[in-house]
């Protein structure tokens, strides 16, 4: 059985949002299943962060597919770097950049999709997509399942 007890947040009460994306800590656990590929998701329907110019909210439905390669990400870490975001003034491409590089740095996964379904600004949606290549063969990726933003018509 794995030694968790030098995990930063997980079990903890008292965890505080780190002040800034920068700041925050993705912790990692090891892969309890490495002998296999399979496809991790996150889906965070109400991620938020801050237009750079403006200081107003943006708002985005991220969906981060990962397969894993020895180690996988500690869920409580990965809300508590998202929700750093929320005071963080950047554009929707390097919101979704940096939380793209943050988790490939942290778990180095054999295989990482993340889709940034961003609301409008300015009457235009803006989706952002990162993929690090092709996903291992035999690896069920199903649709993210967002759809493409429509209004009110």
């Amino acid at each position: 059985m794995p030694d968790y007890h030098d995990l930063r947040y997980l079990g903890q009460t008292d965890s505080p949002l780190p002040e800034s994306p920068e700041q925050a800590e993705l912790e990692a656990v090891p892969d309890p299943h490495a002998d296999i590929d399979y496809l991790v998701r996150f889906a965070v329907p109400e991620f938020t962060s801050l237009c750079p110019v403006t200081g107003q909210p943006d708002f985005a439905h991220l969906v981060v597919d990962y397969v894993p390669d020895g180690r996988i990400l500690e869920s409580k870490s990965l809300k508590l770097f998202l929700g750093a975001f929320r005071n963080h003034g950047a554009f929707h491409e390097d919101c979704t950049l940096l939380i793209a590089r943050r988790i490939q740095g942290a778990i180095q996964p054999k295989w990482l999709r993340i889709g940034g379904y961003w609301f409008p600004r300015g009457g235009i949606p803006i989706d952002v997509f990162y993929q690090t290549g092709e996903p291992p063969a035999g690896v069920w990726i199903p649709d993210q399942g967002v759809p493409p933003y429509r209004g009110r018509g």
